[in-house]
């Protein structure tokens, strides 16, 4: 019961109809105005013909969010209580995300300036999200003795690199002595788990419940492609009325996001992590680029939106180029993650992972040849729609050969 607090002990990893509850789905949302910040700012630097520093700053802004998720996510999974103070201590985090979301676009004006990141006010979100999300381990320290050592070992690496990144953001660094720090920052924030979980004990997290939660967040991530569609529309109509180009538009907009979404959805996490735990890292860690793929393609549509108004000098090329490599990059981390999950090589998907790949250079060459936007977006909503039509036709058998010899193989201790 939430009016009254409960021991927080680790929850049962083969718990059956182990769903999403209405408090995480409430968590996610305060990510949607994150990824928006981030995809907006990606979406302007691109516009403006500042690609290395958009890609920069957006790269350190995803990591930023999605790692904010992670470690929420994968705590909940293992030791949600949802009593007051678990309610108490999310309510927190999400305010921390609210501050994090609010610091992006100074991250990517400071980096346009040339001098020095200006990620205080992100660190500022971490510093509120991690007071509540040590207090919760703690909490399990506490209360769990079979997970203390673990509890302890990730309250640990926490602290450190939180501290590195709040000296970091304090020091008058330039961008490229940031970059040097940041990338061991990362590799104690990506350690810390790997420990805990690999070496010290584990926490018991559910793998159907985690593999719900991923797919919960790609749909949020989603919403940016949709909300650029509407963008890029109102753009075109503004300037051009209601015409056959505008509904292509609409229907390459939506139709990316749905295949993107029917595409995500075709790999089997939780099947595969609930005999494989162990694959769970690199399946989890990859997300990061899944997640990023996404929002880019939103950012991408925003700078399509761009190009009808005339604010951009990019042109149609740049406009679909700006969507088409997100969306490889999606099909390309998708298709390696499938992969993994099942540790086998499919010669079908690896057609219809070409066959995607063959669609997004034609409508880049279509754009270059003078093919209108609408045009060349419905061929770029055809390099998902290649997969999902494989897999439905043929693929799907495909897919439940490799899960029963999947599913065979022994699991690592």
């Amino acid at each position: 019961m939430p009016n009254r607090l409960i021991r927080m002990s680790g929850r049962n990893p083969g718990e059956t109809h182990r769903s999403a509850t209405p408090l995480e789905l409430l968590f996610d949302l305060a990510f949607v105005v994150a990824f928006g910040q981030a995809a907006d700012q990606l979406a302007h630097a691109i516009a403006e013909d500042h690609l290395a520093v958009g890609l920069g700053g957006f790269a350190f802004a995803m990591f930023a969010i999605c790692w904010a998720w992670i470690n929420f996510s994968w705590f909940a999974s293992a030791f949600d209580t949802d009593d007051w103070f678990y309610r108490i201590t999310t309510f927190v985090q999400m305010i921390g995300v609210v501050v994090l979301a609010l610091g992006i676009p100074a991250a990517f004006r400071s980096l346009l300036e040339g001098d020095h990141l200006d990620n205080g006010v992100i660190v500022a979100g971490y510093v509120v999200m991690r007071i509540a999300m040590v207090a919760q381990w703690l909490r399990v320290a506490r209360q769990d003795p079979a997970h203390r050592r673990t509890a302890l070992t990730y309250v640990t690496y926490i602290l450190i690199a939180q501290v590195g990144w709040v000296v970091l953001a304090l020091l008058p660094v330039s961008v490229g002595t940031f970059v040097m720090f940041a990338f061991v920052l990362y590799a104690i924030e990506l350690g810390g788990p790997v420990v805990a979980e690999r070496k010290v004990g584990g926490t018991p997290w559910h793998p159907h419940h985690i593999a719900e939660r991923y797919g919960l967040l790609a749909i949020i991530a989603l919403g940016e492609a949709v909300f650029g569609t509407v963008a890029s529309v109102a753009a075109l109509v503004e300037d051009q009325g209601w015409s056959l180009e505008a509904a292509l538009v609409v229907f390459a907009g939506v139709g990316i996001t749905f295949g993107l979404w029917w595409t995500y959805f075709i790999m089997p996490s939780g099947v595969v992590l609930a005999r494989h735990r162990s694959r769970g890292f690199v399946w989890g860690y990859g997300h990061i680029l899944i997640y990023a793929a996404i929002a880019a393609t939103g950012a991408g549509l925003h700078v399509v939106a761009f190009v009808i108004e005339g604010h951009t000098d990019i042109g149609t090329v740049g406009a679909i180029v700006a969507i088409a490599v997100p969306v490889l990059v999606f099909s390309v981390v998708n298709f390696a993650l499938y992969t993994y999950l099942v540790r086998q090589w499919d010669s079908l998907h690896a057609l219809l992972f070409a066959g995607t790949v063959l669609m997004l250079v034609l409508a880049v060459a279509l754009a270059a040849a003078g093919a209108s936007l609408g045009v060349c977006l419905v061929i770029v909503t055809l390099s998902p729609a290649v997969v999902v039509v494989g897999f439905e036709t043929v693929g799907h058998r495909h897919q439940a050969a490799s899960l029963e010899r999947a599913l065979e193989e022994p699991t690592a201790p």
